[in-house]
C-alpha cells in the first residue's frame, strides 16, 4: 500500500497539480495586493476619494465604530466593502485567465491553419524522376 502511494505522489499530474495549487496561492496574493493597494485607491479617488475597505454596516446598536476593524470589536458587522474587494479581485482572476486562454487557443489555431509539409517522395517517386531524367538526356 505504501508503495502504490508513493507511485501515485509522485506521478507527473499529482505533482503539476500540487505546483499549479502553489503557483494559484502566489498568484492570488498578488492580485489581492493590485485591487487593495492599485486598483481600489483609483476607483476610490475616482468616486470621491472612498475607500471599500471600511464599508460596512453594524449588525447591533452597539457597533459606532467609524472604522472597520474597531467596529469588528464592538460586535456583528457586514462587511460589504471587503465583499466589494472581493468580487473585484475574482473579476481580475477571471479577466486574466480568459485573456490566457485566448492566447493559447489563438496559437492553437494559427498551428493548426499552418499548411503541413509535403511529404517526401517515396523511393519509387525518386526511381521514376531518375529514370525520367535518364531518358530525358539521351539524344
Amino acid at each position: 500500500m505504501l508503495k502504490e502511494f508513493r507511485e501515485f505522489a509522485v506521478k507527473g499530474n499529482v505533482v503539476d497539480l500540487a505546483i499549479g495549487v502553489i503557483i494559484g496561492a502566489a498568484f492570488g496574493r498578488i492580485v489581492e495586493s493590485i485591487v487593495s493597494d492599485i486598483f481600489m485607491p483609483v476607483i476610490g479617488a475616482v468616486i470621491g476619494g472612498l475607500d471599500f475597505s471600511n464599508y460596512f454596516v453594524g449588525l447591533s446598536s452597539g457597533v459606532t465604530a467609524p472604522s472597520l476593524a474597531a467596529a469588528r470589536e464592538q460586535g456583528a458587522v457586514l462587511a460589504y466593502g471587503h465583499f466589494l474587494t472581493v468580487v473585484i479581485n475574482f473579476l481580475i482572476i477571471a479577466w486574466i485567465l480568459f485573456l490566457v486562454v485566448k492566447g493559447i487557443n489563438r496559437l492553437r489555431r494559427n498551428a493548426a491553419q499552418e499548411p503541413p509539409l509535403p511529404a517526401p517522395p517515396t523511393k519509387e517517386e525518386v526511381l521514376l524522376t531518375e529514370i525520367r531524367d535518364i531518358l530525358a538526356r539521351k539524344p
